[in-house]
């Protein structure tokens, strides 16, 4: 049987809108160019110092010069380095903020990186791009009792950028649960887009509720807060619209013996919701995560059509499972590949790699929908403006 496609959008990227010109930097699989693509921009840099992520971003994408493997720090030794373009877009490493890196904070470990980053744009001088676009994990907010987040906005606002902020889940394109945060910033102009005074923001899909108290919280900052359209419905792709419909005899099932021992890993809730789904008189689809809780290794299914957030499988813990039940059966494998890229809002992604170097390369990377969305949303509107402007500066001849 074949499997059943996905009902986000997977067509091709159309061409590029003269002048939208991105580069891309903690590029890791290149998930943030398709997004960008999608929406009319073209990357003309890319940067990252994963040699293994270059390999499959090359594996889909073909051989590509404008990726640069190098750190960059070093690149804001050598800013000539890096094109004039429209827009600086920077998915920078989460480790330090999230509770997996022990919340060590913005200047600690991998996620100083954003630093470099910064230092980067600063020595561009008046080349540096006219918007930039910040993602990473929510933790970012309340990071060192939220110190991290308003350091990182004010060094923005140092370089001459007024900022907004949006809080964006992937559940609300792909069935997958994975909340990011979005720093919008732009130098010298504003989108044709209506304004919101933050006295009247309200809690909303596009700006959670911790988001909101930290923008009111932070008046310094000089926030320029756009009014958005609402994203489309949270959780409206089911999770079995991007599995692959395998056959029974499929090597990537688990044995029966692997199965049962997942079973017994599960709490008496858990159980009993498993139970239920083997007892459905229709097949239905849930997800399994290896949890510790109190010093033992527990599995924890999910069963609300949406899958877990996709994690980087580092000890093997964050390797996502498929649980399929029904009609009195139960079968066990992982996602694999092709589901996770789908995941992630790219299907149709070619993974030339193995099962765990792809996972890698997916758990680190950003929705392409999300990104596509504000693309075509926000940083559009900005280009447009930027664009307009320019051409209206320029000296007639």
């Amino acid at each position: 049987m074949e499997a059943q496609r996905p009902l986000f959008d997977a067509s091709p990227a159309p061409p590029p809108a003269p002048g939208r010109t991105a580069a891309e930097f903690f590029a890791g699989v290149g998930l943030a160019r398709m997004g960008l693509e999608r929406a009319g921009w073209e990357v003309t840099l890319a940067n990252d110092l994963d040699p293994k992520k270059l390999a499959m971003h090359d594996g889909h994408f073909g051989p590509s010069p404008h990726y640069l493997l190098e750190d960059v720090h070093k690149l804001a030794i050598e800013p000539e380095r890096v094109p004039t373009t429209l827009l600086s877009h920077a998915s920078f490493p989460c480790t330090d903020l999230s509770l997996a890196g022990g919340r060590r904070g913005l200047n600690s470990g991998e996620s100083s990186a954003f630093w470099g980053w910064h230092a980067l744009l600063e020595g561009m001088g008046d080349r540096r791009p006219p918007i930039v676009l910040v993602e990473n994990v929510t933790g970012f907010l309340t990071s060192h009792n939220g110190e991290d987040f308003f350091a990182a906005l004010a060094a923005l606002g140092d370089l001459g950028y007024t900022v907004d902020a949006l809080t964006i889940d992937a559940a609300h394109f792909t069935p997958q649960s994975r909340p990011r945060l979005f720093v919008i910033g732009s130098r010298g102009v504003e989108p044709d887009l209506p304004a919101i005074d933050a006295d009247d923001l309200a809690p909303s899909p596009l700006r959670s509720a911790k988001l909101v108290e930290a923008i009111r919280r932070s008046p310094q900052l000089g926030w320029r807060l756009a009014a958005l359209p609402e994203l489309p419905p949270y959780g409206a792709t089911p999770l079995e619209s991007i599995l692959e419909r395998l056959p029974s005899d499929s090597p990537q099932w688990w044995s029966r013996e692997r199965s049962e021992y997942l079973l017994g890993q599960m709490s008496e809730r858990h159980r009993a919701e498993a139970d239920k789904m083997i007892a459905g008189k229709s097949l239905s689809f849930g997800t399994v995560f290896r949890r510790v809780r109190k010093g033992k290794s527990m599995a924890e299914l999910r069963t609300d059509g949406l899958a877990g957030c996709l994690r980087t499988p580092k000890g093997g813990s964050g390797r996502q499972i498929l649980f399929q039940a029904g009609k009195g059966e139960y079968r066990v494998r992982l996602l694999n590949a092709t589901e996770c890229a789908r995941l992630m809002g790219a299907d149709g992604y070619r993974v030339t790699a193995p099962l765990n170097q792809a996972l890698f390369g997916f758990g680190d990377a950003v929705c392409v929908d999300a990104v596509a969305w504000i693309a075509e949303n926000y940083l559009n509107p900005l280009a447009d403006a930027v664009l307009a402007s320019a051409s209206s500066a320029a000296p007639v001849e």
